[in-house]
């Protein structure tokens, strides 16, 4: 015999049945759907940005303080996609004044949204746009009972005061209360020793080993003076196998050639073998080309056409 209190999942008409229906989306939750589907569908990026815009307008004027939680996480998620939509309309300039027109101030606004700008500006290299703005959320106590206390911490840290050569102030913020909330010892240790690496660093490129410096200005000048000297020789060697190409056209081709190589190894005396040696045997690769176009390129084409 079947219970006439039976629940039907399926919406029957039977007189014991329960229909279940879900509660209708607010207007808000409607516009967040319909931004989003702006934004990554259809890429209309102003119309998502409007679309935002006008939810954000709506949570304003509305007065529900039971549903206060649900309008902050709606809040949060129209600002996120228009954070995205204005960095697609290449007006991210404009973007941490259009949040703060959202929240008023900077420690109210959610750590999920701090962080996104930290990454939008660090992306455009300009890391002293959130700089001010990170730390005053930081200072904040209410921010440090968030859940993204310590990821909001670790970005200031890594990717603005390190990149700005801010040592010292990455130092105190490891020290201060900050750092103790957001970063065990052992994050606290590798941070400091990062900052360590980085004067190390520094030093190093702006108080370079003299005895490097020494021998980089002495290979310039070796290389500057073997230049001065090289090309003088190679207009007179040019020149003496121009003038002397009628009477060597019946010498082997193989003798002047020779003669060319021991003469050049002669006057310059370098060691082939070297390394420094390689722009010169390159400038007598040239200069053998030359030779042979000048001494006997109208010879042979001249007996090709014989």
């Amino acid at each position: 015999m079947r219970s006439s209190s039976s629940v039907s999942l399926t919406g029957g008409r039977g007189s014991g049945s329960v229909r279940l229906i879900s509660p209708p989306a607010s207007p808000v939750a409607v516009l967040v759907d319909t931004a989003i589907e702006y934004l990554m569908v259809k890429k209309d990026f102003q119309a998502a940005l409007d679309t935002c815009e006008k939810g954000l307008e709506s949570l304003a004027s509305a007065e529900q303080e039971e549903s206060c939680f649900k309008n902050g996480e709606l809040k949060a998620a129209l600002t996120i996609v228009g954070i995205q939509a204005l960095a697609e309309l290449n007006q991210w300039r404009g973007v941490l004044s259009w949040v703060l027109q959202q929240y008023g101030e900077t420690t109210k606004i959610p750590a999920k949204i701090i962080q996104m700008c930290i990454l939008l500006f660090v992306k455009v290299g300009e890391w002293a746009v959130m700089k001010d703005a990170v730390n005053d959320w930081l200072r904040c106590s209410n921010n440090m009972s968030q859940s993204g206390f310590s990821t909001v911490s670790e970005l200031y840290l890594l990717h603005i005061l390190l990149p700005m050569g801010r040592k010292t102030e990455a130092l105190e913020l490891l020290e201060s209360d900050v750092g103790q909330v957001a970063f065990t010892e052992e994050q606290r240790q590798a941070a400091r020793s990062l900052v360590d690496l980085q004067k190390e660093k520094i030093a190093s490129l702006s108080d370079p080993d003299p005895k490097s410096v020494a021998a980089t200005t002495s290979a310039v000048s070796h290389k500057d003076s073997s230049s001065e000297r090289l090309n003088p020789v190679m207009r007179l060697l040019l020149r003496g196998l121009t003038v002397a190409s009628v009477r060597v056209r019946s010498i082997s081709l193989r003798r002047v050639f020779l003669a060319v190589m021991l003469l050049y190894l002669l006057l310059i005396r370098m060691d082939p073998a070297l390394p420094s040696a390689f722009p010169w045997l390159l400038h007598l690769h040239r200069l053998l080309q030359q030779v042979w176009n000048t001494m006997f390129g109208p010879y042979y084409k001249g007996k090709t056409q014989n």
